[in-house]
């Protein structure tokens, strides 16, 4: 028997930005009845906390204390919708969203003590019935025994297009071009950071997602929950 044959299982959902994975998430949570971890919003809350308190980004003691006092709470909306996200009681999920909110979250994900300090935060999402959790480590460092793992990928091309579309679509003016430089550059901090590095766990069932419905990839990642339980 297994620590997750005790505790509640955890479906884990591993990838680079804009490979679809919180898309994906949340619609395999809600068809499971499960609970859902937006990792990557937690990063991006701490960022959007500092800026707010002006802390030197250089400054990693100052950070960790900011990760662990910040307050991130998460309210379901209507299903199928992002999770309103509230940093210390102040709704910014549309703000956490921002490419420079992604930048922030991205560099202060190198710091270790940073992510100690988010650690059992994130820990604690994993109740009963199940959590469906989503990030860049949720395989490797945060649940290593998940029961399940998938690792979410798609081309850089693709990333930006759907980028581009989703931030259009909130009346944004950004440009394709500077968005897929942003996805290479934080593609390669992820993937080279000394930190827990962005790869697939050893036993995660990887997954492309480039040219492919979000249906069909919740149909196959539906598929391994069913296959392995």
């Amino acid at each position: 028997m297994t620590v997750d044959d005790l505790l509640a299982p955890v479906l884990t959902i591993d990838g680079p930005s804009g490979s679809g994975k919180g898309t994906v998430a949340r619609a395999v949570a809600h068809k499971l009845g499960w609970h859902f971890l937006d990792s990557g919003a937690l990063y991006r809350a701490v960022g959007l906390a500092a800026g707010w308190a002006d802390l030197d980004f250089s400054d990693s003691e100052a950070l960790a204390r900011c990760a662990a006092e910040t307050q991130v709470t998460f309210r379901s909306g209507h299903v199928g919708d992002e999770p309103r996200v509230l940093v210390n009681a102040v709704d910014v999920t549309d703000e956490l969203r921002t490419e420079t909110a992604g930048a922030a979250a991205s560099a202060i994900a190198a710091i270790p003590a940073v992510r100690e300090a988010l650690f059992a935060k994130q820990r604690a999402f994993r109740v009963s019935p199940g959590l469906v959790a989503d990030g860049r480590d949720m395989g490797t460092v945060i649940f290593p025994d998940a029961r399940y793992k998938v690792f979410l990928t798609a081309s850089a091309e693709e990333r930006a297009a759907r980028r581009h579309k989703q931030l259009s679509e909130k009346g944004l003016a950004v440009s394709i071009d500077g968005l897929l430089r942003e996805i290479r550059a934080r593609d390669a901090r992820d993937a080279e950071r000394a930190v827990a590095p962005l790869r697939p766990a050893r036993e995660a069932l990887l997954l492309d997602s480039t040219g492919v419905s979000i249906n069909e990839v919740v149909e196959r990642v539906l598929g391994l929950v069913t296959a392995k339980s």
